[in-house]
């Protein structure tokens, strides 16, 4: 540790290590002053594994640990990635904040994928805990963070706000083929479907764009909800046998399906006292290249597009070119034949590069990070209240404390 306090050099203890903790160790090659000196996962063969690319990456040295209290008390990190299921994260946040409380810990913060949890009141004891511990919190919202979102944000309220006034609608869509493990599929274990998979990128997203730099999120106050959802596509029998055999016989879509559809309207009244408004679409039934984001944002004079899918490099490889299947031109990629776009850089396109650059540094400065538990526990509100919308077929309007306790209905049978 520097002599101003500052923690030189950040030492990461990662929990998980499926596909999204994959992502977060390559995003964080390119980021400055860390290490990942440990990982935890409960079993063992995953975590060795992890570690091991970990050190091969040259992000170590990492060691493997056989629990969250053994990596904690190492004294070898100083702060935690929450990247483990979303049914574990509390139960995990209870034992760092025992751990840390009691004095056993010696951490400077942690941070959590997203989702935060699933529901507002897991949510809000995830945020309480972290407070209690005296814990920095960051909440790992990649999309925020994407360079173009950023540039464009930049751009739009410097030149085109002053001129013509601030935008009033936010458009965002993310679409794919369906995630990579079981547990995503499971209702009572991921807490819902797409819609709480994938909007609470979208809403978050859209929020941020829809804000002024420099002012708080919570400058825009949420008004009404309204949601849609369906299953698609993975009810249909034969794709429902076909996901029996690709994650195993406990994700049964005939039996318990989640929604593999959603689509969203949130308003929001600004600071001015008008209304803003952001229109998500999520899918897990979307085929194409790959992984498909879409961003709009529109104001009385301009608009704002992004999609992840219109990239500057493109591949052409004809029918005589074969190998096997992989996503190594694009994130949930579909085909290896044809025009493909391909993302040179994944994690920095995304948004995770600069997303654990700016954790890191915050982290090491003690600073507060720009996403916070605060922000993953505003996600949630408004997420629980379309989980409502679509259950009721009614717009819900904003604030609505009976979502405190709400539980999503495919959660609650799935």
């Amino acid at each position: 540790m520097a002599d101003d306090g500052r923690i030189e050099t950040l030492r990461i203890g990662m929990i998980g290590s499926g596909f999204i903790a994959k992502l977060h160790l390559q995003a964080l090659v390119g980021v400055r002053n860390v290490v990942v000196s440990g990982v935890y996962s409960p079993t063992p063969a995953h975590r060795e594994a992890f570690a091991r690319m970990a050190n091969e990456m040259d992000l170590g040295p990492c060691a493997a640990f056989s629990s969250i209290a053994d990596m904690a008390t190492s004294g070898s990190v100083d702060a935690l990635w929450i990247l483990a299921p979303n049914f574990t994260r509390l139960p995990v946040m209870r034992e760092i904040h025992a751990l840390q409380t009691s004095g056993r810990a010696r951490l400077a913060g942690v941070a959590c994928e997203k989702p935060l949890a699933r529901t507002v009141g897991e949510a809000r004891e995830m945020l309480r805990l972290a407070e209690d511990a005296r814990l920095s919190h960051g909440y790992l919202e990649n999309q925020v963070f994407s360079t173009a979102v950023q540039r464009g944000k930049e751009i739009i309220w410097r030149r085109a706000v002053p001129n013509s006034g601030r935008p009033y609608l936010a458009r965002a869509a993310e679409e794919h083929s369906g995630p990579h493990e079981p547990w995503f599929w499971r209702g009572s274990q991921q807490g819902g479907g797409v819609l709480l998979d994938m909007m609470c990128h979208c809403y978050e997203v859209a929020r941020f764009l829809l804000t002024e730099p420099g002012a708080a999120r919570a400058t825009l106050t949420p008004v009404s909800a309204n949601a849609t959802v369906s299953s698609l596509k993975w009810t249909r029998p034969e794709y429902a046998a076909k996901l029996k055999t690709m994650m195993g016989p406990q994700v049964d879509y005939t039996r318990s399906p989640a929604e593999d559809f959603a689509r969203a309207t949130v308003i929001l009244k600004g600071p001015d006292g008008r209304e803003v408004m952001v229109e998500a679409t999520t899918s897990w039934a979307y085929v194409g290249p790959g992984m498909r984001i879409q961003l709009e944002l529109l104001g009385p004079e301009y608009a704002m597009e992004f999609s992840t899918l219109n990239t500057p490099l493109k591949i052409f490889l004809s029918r005589a070119v074969t190998g096997g299947q992989g996503e190594d031109l694009v994130e949930k990629q579909n085909a290896e034949q044809g025009l493909m776009p391909v993302l040179e850089d994944e994690a920095g396109i995304y948004g995770m590069t600069a997303e654990n650059r700016h954790m890191v540094e915050a982290f090491r400065r003690g600073t507060r990070p720009s996403e916070t538990f605060e922000d993953g526990v505003a996600v949630m509100e408004v997420l629980m209240a379309l989980y409502r919308s679509a259950e009721i077929g009614q717009v819900v309007k904003l604030p609505a404390p009976d979502l405190e306790t709400y539980v999503p209905l495919v959660a609650r049978s799935g």
